[in-house]
């Protein structure tokens, strides 16, 4: 046991080394305050040989097979489970990462550098749109989405269009299409289809046939609801509202810019602060760093990740999680207040996730395979969707004088966004419906018209018109990590909606609910990923995977919808407040940054460090008046 037990503290002082050292290096990269692209493709180079060992691997299972034929008994016995547990876990990660020829190593490698060299070309891409105020200025992908969605001036919102389309021309005219036939060389080198097939397998333990029945089934169950939304707004606004750049703003683009002033970005945090103390989430000592806004090189899609991950190391100590999230927020662009928060509570449960994992050894606390995506995603997806619910925005949300939003405004937005249920649900299959057709081409196939063309096809297929975000503008399709992995956010909605399900059946309510916090920690963090996404599901709800409640809350009407958050705001009145005593606490140390700048954090206590981030906020971003009128 002795030798066993020297192996798995050498691999978990191992590999805390080589992840800290690339995912440092990433955020630095992917955050604009380093230019050392060079340093990262080593280090990531480092960290997959380090995962993707076959001597590793073959010395895991010879340590794991020597402890099996023991029979240890007394105080023994606790220590070999322990030990066999943590190595366990080592074995599902190598399994999950090796390469075992080299081939495709080399090909690994290949894709490492390919990929480095087309994220350090991209920063330097500028696209512009005009804004809100009528002009025009360099806009990253969020700004895009944002201004897509509420610019009242048609053209101005097709200008935002046409820049997500320019993005897509620059990705299939400067390297995608390589990258896809390296990682479909990749895949059939370890013995898989394609790319596709290979990351599912890898991550979701799926087979395409199995994840392609999942898809079909939701979609099936929600084709009604999605022409009847379709038709509803093409009767109300005229064909021109299915248009990408019309359909977002047709069906919520006045109710976004109604809603602004109660979802002001700079009370963002202060509100994911309080209500996630309200709800009994902790992260346990973790060190939590976040970069928040819009700045020129930084990467366009907010993200998760933890340089230091969480365990119980050989000491019985408790090693706690660092973790990094971003947003790229435009504090003085209407609906960023709405965007910003999303991401606060998105990426603050993915935080809560990582901050939690309380095992042997760090191997469980890493975010990469054997970690199931979807598993990862119901994390962050349960804690956004409280943002939807009618009771949390009568409590949060509120304007500069303190009032909170009125139930006009509640109910004008159930009535602007529960027609397109479906369809934003749709909006999130249509990706690996595109993907597993992508990496089904030849290389002869892979060519930008007959990828543009299949793009295009897949949105009119699954979404019954072209989407309002192009296909190969999404930035995940671009890194090995995410790519292929997207039907992760749907399987996860499926899992977030069976949970809300769960918490409402069992207490009623969820805004506030400080059962909720500790009750994800047990069944859902603690374990990290030493069981599955099912298990997890199971331990807590009692039932195995579904879907039906997500596709049962898509088919809603607005009337249904819009009775149960009447009824959702009158049993939150009617409970007494819930005071947050002094021991409340996030037990976490968050620090606040733009780039290589610190804004705030909570050394002098979370209110002191809310005051900071909203002085300024206010002065580096003061709110421009509108200057246009709609068209």
């Amino acid at each position: 046991m002795h030798a066993a037990r020297a192996y798995f503290d050498q691999l978990n002082n191992a590999y805390n080394a080589v992840h800290k050292s690339k995912e440092l290096l990433f955020w630095s990269t992917y955050m604009a305050t380093s230019e050392d692209a060079e340093g990262f493709a080593r280090a990531e180079s480092a960290y997959k040989n380090f995962i993707s060992d076959p001597q590793a691997l073959q010395e895991t299972r010879a340590h794991l097979a020597r402890l099996g034929n023991h029979k240890p008994s007394g105080a023994e016995a606790a220590e070999y489970a322990a030990l066999s547990h943590g190595l366990r876990g080592w074995l599902a990660l190598f399994e999950a990462n090796i390469i075992d020829n080299d081939v495709g190593r080399d090909l690994m490698q290949a894709l490492i550098e390919a990929e480095a060299a087309l994220f350090s070309k991209k920063r330097g891409l500028e696209i512009r749109h005009i804004n809100e105020h009528g002009q025009s200025e360099v806009a990253s992908l969020s700004m895009l989405a944002t201004n897509a969605a509420s610019n009242p001036v048609e053209a101005h919102r097709r200008s935002s269009f046409e820049g997500m389309q320019a993005i897509e021309r620059w990705v299939l005219a400067n390297g995608f299409l390589d990258l896809v036939k390296l990682r479909n060389r990749l895949a059939r080198a370890l013995g898989f289809a394609n790319y596709f097939e290979l990351k599912l397998r890898k991550n979701e333990r799926m087979t395409p046939q199995q994840l392609m029945a999942i898809l079909d089934d939701f979609v099936a169950r929600t084709q009604a609801a999605q022409q009847r939304a379709h038709g509803e707004l093409s009767a109300k606004h005229g064909m021109q509202a299915l248009q990408p750049w019309n359909l977002r703003f047709y069906s919520a683009g006045d109710v976004l810019r109604r809603m602004d002033e109660y979802m002001p970005f700079s009370a963002a945090l202060r509100r994911w602060v309080e209500s996630f103390k309200r709800l009994g989430i902790q992260y346990r000592g973790a060190t939590l760093q976040l970069d928040l806004l819009e700045r020129p090189g930084k990467y366009q899609n907010g993200f998760c990740h933890s340089p230091v991950p969480c365990y119980v190391n050989e000491r019985g100590e408790w090693v706690a999680a660092a973790v990094n999230f971003t947003a790229t927020a435009k504090p003085d662009q209407m609906g960023s207040g709405l965007r910003g928060i999303n991401t606060l509570f998105h990426e603050g449960g993915h935080a809560a996730h990582m901050s939690n994992v309380a095992q042997n050894s760090p191997c469980f606390a890493q975010e990469f395979a054997p970690t199931s995506m979807a598993y990862a995603e119901t994390q962050s997806m349960f804690c956004d969707s409280l943002l939807n619910d009618a009771d949390w925005l009568k409590r949060y949300a509120r304007n500069a004088a303190g009032e909170a939003m009125p139930d006009d405004l509640i109910q004008a937005r159930i009535a602007s966004s529960q027609p397109l249920r479906a369809f934003e649900e749709r909006s999130i299959a249509v990706v690996p419906y595109f993907e597993a057709a992508l990496y089904a081409l030849s290389d002869e196939e892979l060519t930008a018209e007959t990828v543009l063309n299949l793009a295009r096809a897949t949105e009119l297929r699954v979404l019954g018109v072209v989407s309002p975000r192009p296909m190969l503008a999404i930035p995940h399709l671009l890194n090995q990590e995410s790519a292929a992995s997207y039907q992760g956010y749907l399987l996860a909605h499926m899992a977030v909606y069976q949970t809300r399900a769960f918490f409402l059946r069992e207490q009623g309510f969820l805004t506030d609910n400080p059962a909720i916090g500790p009750a994800l920690c047990q069944h859902y963090w603690v374990p990290g990923n030493s069981i599955d996404h099912d298990a997890t599901l199971r331990s807590l709800t009692g039932e195995g995977f579904s879907a039906r409640y997500l596709a049962e809350a898509c088919n809603e009407s607005v009337e249904e919808a819009w009775a149960q958050a009447q009824a959702c705001m009158a049993a939150a009145a009617q409970r007494e407040q819930i005071a947050l005593k002094p021991a409340d606490d996030l037990a976490a140390h968050i620090r606040l940054v733009h780039g290589a700048e610190l804004i705030a954090d909570n050394s002098g206590g979370d209110e002191a460090m809310c005051q900071a981030f909203e002085a300024w906020v206010a002065q580096h971003f003061p709110r421009q008046p509108e200057t246009v009128s709609a068209s």
